[in-house]
């Protein structure tokens, strides 16, 4: 069973509403879900699972929370130990014109930065009011259609994973 490390930051509670979507698509393909808040995770945690999908708010970009626990996993992303697993981003903000995007980008270069495979979100029609294929989004509140593509990416990296690991 593949195991998908589930690491957001929840300032206002929409990302955390979006990480119960995530979640449910990873319960739902199969894997097992290890769901932390980024104070409740150490690096090392990158080495215990074979995807991890990363959550933030959309503060112009990721919190520094975010970027200093990544910051704190250097040794890894030198040591190669994270390369070729499964990586996948979300994030939500109040302003669908306020840099979710961005934040999203960012989110996937710290995955990429390791090494890591990365799974995004095909088009939809949904997608014309919210989302991206960069990764799930929600601004303002989170809809039944931003919980449905948050649980599609979490099927998506789990269902990866599971064909990469087993």
């Amino acid at each position: 069973m593949a195991r998908i490390l589930l690491l957001y930051d929840s300032r206002g509670g929409l990302t955390e509403r979006l990480a119960d979507g995530v979640e449910a698509g990873i319960v739902a393909a199969g894997a097992e879900c290890i769901r932390k808040r980024v104070d409740d995770a150490a690096p090392e945690a990158l080495l215990e699972c074979d995807g991890i999908v990363l959550g933030s708010p959309n503060w112009s970009g990721v919190t520094g929370k975010m970027k200093e626990w990544f910051d704190q996993s250097g040794d890894r992303w030198e040591s190669g130990e994270v390369g070729g697993k499964v990586g996948g981003a979300f994030t939500a903000g109040y302003s669908r014109s306020g840099g979710n995007e961005a934040t999203l980008l960012q989110l996937l270069h710290l995955l990429l930065a390791h090494g890591m495979v990365i799974v995004g979100l095909p088009w939809t029609d949904t997608m014309r009011r919210s989302g991206s294929y960069y990764g799930a989004t929600a601004h303002g509140s989170v809809t039944e259609e931003d919980l449905a593509q948050a649980k599609v990416l979490g099927q998506r990296v789990a269902a990866t994973a599971l064909r990469l690991f087993g």
